[in-house]
């Protein structure tokens, strides 16, 4: 499939990939027209790709794009916004937290707070080392895009049935699959994952096309205001719908565009959606626990 890839925003093309502040995106697109909105933004920890803010002025700033975004939205339109805590001195703040009443005030309504739960991260050596990051998901009006079936999982006991009533006999699940839940198991982009680039905190495309396919339809307009290498547009694109998005590394730029390039072709590699994190051989050596005594002397 031979795709559009443009630097400017134009109804047009597949892909808008613009190398600049988010905001002259944004405010180059017109009022309601994207379906989803969708990102990752710097948490203000000192990345190399971030300047670190006081925490007032980094959420004034976030506000700022939180506004654009909710200005392109459209009606049945949905925003997720992935983060994790703000540390400073040892003490974290969770980000969601300070950030719900800057999307509460902009009118728009929370319908999950998600849990996305990973094995590997720093190791923390005064607290309990973070495991988890959150997606919150706000929608424009209670009109909104949400399809299950795409993204349902599989059941734990897929051949249950009903043992008794006007349904005994019956399945008693969806056999399409089950609701996957506000708490989702995805292993992180670590060294040896298969979608690793350059960028140190890159999320997972699976991460991101359960979102896609869940809260837009085919063709919509999938928006990343800050999309580092371009794990969003390439969700976008893999499942039929269009991306634009927007990141201040040129580098980043250059990788996603690769990224969007291969993901159209499909020559990317990516982690399959719902394969288990874990898929035990048969082989495994179980340590034998070792046996004390009840009491001691």
């Amino acid at each position: 499939m031979k795709i559009r890839i443009g630097a400017r925003f134009n109804r047009d093309n597949h892909a808008t990939l613009f190398h600049g502040d988010c905001l002259d995106l944004l405010r180059g697109m017109p009022d309601r027209c994207a379906d989803l909105v969708v990102t990752s933004p710097p948490y203000n920890i000192g990345k190399t790709y971030e300047k670190r803010l006081h925490l007032e002025e980094y959420l004034n700033q976030q506000a700022r794009v939180i506004q654009e975004c909710t200005r392109i939205l459209s009606p049945r339109g949905s925003i997720c916004w992935q983060v994790g805590n703000y540390v400073a001195d040892g003490a974290i703040i969770p980000l969601d937290t300070v950030l719900y009443p800057i999307f509460a005030g902009a009118g728009l309504k929370m319908r999950n707070r998600i849990v996305w739960h990973f094995e590997h991260g720093l190791h923390c050596s005064r607290r309990f080392s973070g495991r988890y990051e959150v997606i919150v998901w706000f929608t424009k009006t209670g009109d909104y895009v949400f399809n299950l079936d795409p993204i349902r999982v599989p059941q734990k006991y897929p051949g249950k049935r009903y043992f008794k009533g006007p349904k005994a006999g019956e399945y008693s699940c969806n056999p399409k699959g089950k609701n996957p839940g506000d708490l989702w198991i995805i292993p992180n982009v670590k060294h040896n994952h298969v979608e690793k680039t350059d960028h140190p905190c890159q999320f997972p495309v699976e991460l991101i096309q359960r979102l896609v396919l869940g809260m837009t339809e085919p063709g919509g307009l999938v928006v990343d205001p800050f999309l580092g290498v371009g794990t969003t547009a390439v969700a976008a694109i893999l499942n039929g719908r269009r991306a634009a998005g927007a990141d201040v590394v040129a580098e980043y730029i250059r990788i996603a565009s690769e990224r969007v390039h291969l993901a159209a072709s499909g020559q990317l590699k990516v982690r399959p959606m719902n394969r288990p994190v874990y898929q035990p051989t048969g082989t495994e050596r179980v340590a034998q626990r070792p046996s004390f005594p009840l009491f001691g002397g």
